[in-house]
């Protein structure tokens, strides 16, 4: 009994040194105030619709606000550079994306924050699955491409949303895969990259699902493959690359919520559980659908090991490709 009252003891006098100024209170009752969810991107796109989605159902579980931050710019490097230079104290969070923790530091030479070592990951959130579209008057297929491609390597080009994207990288993965040329026309947001392929301006184009299904389903653009493991529930006819002979040719935009570096063990666990309860609401995963994306949730420890995976397999497609940041 003796012992076990001097373990006792010896345990709170442990914890007290632990702790000092009330850190250790004021990780017990974190958030004390209103948490800020910084958003890489501007107002209106699908990745804004996640952060805000995200923001709203993790407030109700946190009993705080969480208020978005939309802070776009230099290919999200903005926005990392300000959670990665905030207080390590729960109040500012990122909503990163596989631009940000993989391409970016592959395709900078100079880069502000270090993907892994600048933060602190908090979960795995979402996919929003990318697809390789024709015009009008492009190629009636994925094997009709590459064959007109390797007839005249000079026949081609494809469209992006901008240099360095996912799907910029994306259809270099194919070009290396299918062995052949095509010539990158890159242009300011999906927008842009859409409309001139459906005026004939590129051939085709590699974009996400959410900005080219309403064109699809209008019937101005053509989907011929899906850089995905599986089909898509929305586009159930089309073909993965793997079906069409390029089972290495996968790739999507993800989203992982990060925190600055060093954040205190009690409100990282505070904040993983409360994301992973958020994503697991049939509600909130429903809705995610609707616009395009993936549910994905993953623990702390999956993002690291996602981002360990990819920067080695994504340098090596920026340095085959001369792919750099412009």
């Amino acid at each position: 009994m003796q012992m076990k009252k001097r373990w006792f003891v010896s345990a709170a006098v442990a914890a007290m040194l632990s702790c000092s100024g009330g850190t250790c209170l004021a990780q017990a009752t974190y958030p004390e105030k209103p948490v800020k969810l910084v958003i890489p991107f501007a107002a209106g796109g699908a990745t804004d619709v996640l952060g805000r989605l995200l923001a709203v159902s993790m407030q109700e579980k946190l009993g705080q606000s969480v208020v978005v931050e939309n802070k776009p710019g230099a290919g999200t490097v903005l926005a990392a550079s300000q959670v990665a230079k905030a207080p390590a104290d729960g109040y500012t969070l990122l909503l990163a994306s596989n631009s940000t923790l993989v391409l970016n530091p592959v395709i900078r030479e100079k880069l502000s924050y270090h993907p892994i070592n600048s933060f602190t990951p908090i979960g795995m959130v979402a996919d929003m699955q990318l697809l390789l579209v024709a015009g009008p008057s492009g190629p009636a297929s994925l094997a009709a491409m590459v064959s007109q491609a390797k007839a005249d390597p000079n026949a081609l080009n494809y469209g992006s949303f901008g240099t360095g994207s996912t799907v910029h990288f994306a259809a270099e993965l194919l070009k290396s895969a299918a062995g052949i040329q095509m010539t990158h026309v890159p242009y300011n947001g999906s927008g842009p990259s859409l409309t001139a392929l459906m005026g004939g301006q590129v051939s085709v184009a590699s974009d996400t699902i959410v900005a080219s299904m309403p064109l699809i389903k209008a019937g101005k653009v053509r989907p011929l493959a899906v850089f995905a493991a599986q089909r898509l529930k929305t586009l159930p006819d089309v073909p993965t690359m793997g079906e069409a002979g390029y089972p290495n040719v996968e790739i999507s935009s993800w989203f992982a919520l990060m925190a600055p570096k060093d954040l205190p063990a009690a409100v990282r666990h505070k904040l993983e559980k409360n994301l992973a309860d958020v994503l697991a609401l049939p509600e909130v995963r429903a809705k995610l659908v609707d616009v395009g994306l993936q549910p994905n949730w993953g623990s702390a420890a999956a993002v690291t090991a996602r981002m360990q995976n990819e920067l080695p397999r994504m340098q090596t497609v920026a340095q085959r490709a001369a792919i750099k940041d412009e």
